[in-house]
């Protein structure tokens, strides 16, 4: 009697809800995943060097967005895909500045901070399964479990890119080669699942292996075709990718306000070849829209400046030709010299702008040097942007680019 009574009906309403706050692990759950994530770098990017935020605006405006998301997320009681996805987007580029944080800004070496994600996310696994007794996705039904499993979503992120470009800078695989191994990898993943392996620890291993492909396609897609390339730039690729990813969460909230929330156990409202469609669908959209806005003649580097040296137009120094950059530096120079800081601190941005463009395809051809020009550039912009910057200390900064320039090109 008590279990028709309505108080008890209305606990049962307040429950159903709640028994599925994820998608289910679909072709276009994976399209949409890999998607996000190359937003999730190239829009971070775009913030900090384009936008010109700054590393740290954009991780704290990065981070309270996340907050807000995630409050959203888990006061919801139910899955609402537009939701879902926004905070897998937003968690991408926190997971992916958390990173960088370490490596760019403390210096910590990939090698520690991949094995130190590893040990996290390990341990996030160990007490999340020693209280719940399971780590799959379609169990998340629970506050608690929803807590466990946003936690290892973001450590993920931050462990795919450091594992990521750990690979790819001590391998030197490159954006194209890179995208091919972790494609891949994910597919060995699932030829396991298939043969038997959990299919628990083959999707967690797949999910980590969706950030670096991620960033491999999206430079693949967004670097200049001189750097191997198909040229379309950070802000084209991520509106390209952003509007797949819209269309196919209308579509998954339209399957949810017709057929409802899938419950615990309950299989997909829509047969699994139909969803395979959209998702390839969208794959299509994605290297159309790419063939069809990539730029039709290969870009090639500014051209150099009268007098400079055939040296450092030289090709085979240990990071590529640095012609533009070195020509940019020379404009600033000048500027610098003749007292025009406002002129130069304009200039620079530019120089900031090509230097991180081209860091998915120098960064791997010779670590060392990247990091010696990249601390050269960061003191050219410290001074130059400084509250009152002074012009010799702009001065000194710019030249000794300079000197780092011609030293990394005459080591070739």
């Amino acid at each position: 009697m008590a279990i028709n009574s309505p108080s008890s009906a209305a606990v049962r309403r307040d429950l159903q809800p709640f028994l599925n706050k994820v998608p289910l692990v679909t072709a276009t759950f994976w399209l949409i995943k890999i998607l996000s994530t190359t937003v999730g770098e190239t829009f971070a990017d775009y913030l900090a060097v384009q936008v010109g935020l700054g590393t740290l605006v954009t991780d704290g405006a990065m981070a309270l967005v996340l907050a807000a998301l995630l409050t959203a997320q888990l006061r919801s009681r139910r899955y609402v895909p537009a939701l879902y996805w926004s905070t897998v987007v937003v968690i991408s580029i926190v997971g992916t500045q958390i990173t960088d944080f370490f490596t760019d800004i403390l210096g910590v070496s990939l090698y520690i901070s991949t094995g130190v994600f590893a040990v996290v996310l390990a341990v996030v696994f160990v007490v999340w399964w020693r209280q719940e007794h399971t780590l799959a996705i379609t169990s998340i039904d629970t506050p608690r479990r929803e807590r466990y499993y946003w936690g290892a979503i973001l450590v993920t992120f931050a462990l795919g890119t450091a594992a990521g470009d750990l690979a790819t800078e001590a391998l030197s695989l490159g954006f194209r080669n890179g995208a091919i191994i972790f494609t891949a990898l994910i597919l060995a993943a699932w030829g396991a699942k298939k043969l038997g392996a959990s299919s628990v620890l083959m999707f967690w291993i797949a999910y980590v292996l969706t950030r670096p492909l991620g960033a491999s396609l999206g430079d693949l897609l967004s670097q200049d075709r001189s750097y191997g390339g198909i040229g379309l730039g950070a802000a084209t690729t991520s509106l390209v990718f952003v509007a797949v990813i819209i269309a196919l969460v209308i579509r998954e909230q339209a399957v949810v306000a017709r057929h409802g929330v899938r419950t615990k156990g309950e299989g997909s409202a829509v047969h699994p070849a139909r969803d395979a469609s959209w998702a390839g669908a969208g794959a299509v959209a994605v290297i159309a829209a790419s063939l069809l806005l990539a730029p039709t003649a290969t870009a090639s580097a500014p051209a150099a400046s009268a007098g400079r040296t055939a040296i450092e137009q030289d090709t085979a120094s240990p990071l590529g030709d640095l012609t533009g950059i070195a020509t940019i530096v020379d404009d600033v120079a000048t500027l610098v010299n003749n007292g025009d800081l406002a002129g130069a601190k304009t200039r620079v941005k530019d120089l900031e702008v090509t230097w991180d463009s081209s860091e998915a395809s120098m960064k791997p051809m010779s670590t060392a040097d990247w990091h010696t020009m990249d601390g050269a550039i960061d003191g050219t912009l410290t001074t130059l942007r400084a509250t009152t910057p002074v012009q010799s200390a702009c001065a000194a900064a710019v030249s000794t680019l300079q000197s780092t320039i011609a030293t990394i090109e005459q080591g070739s």
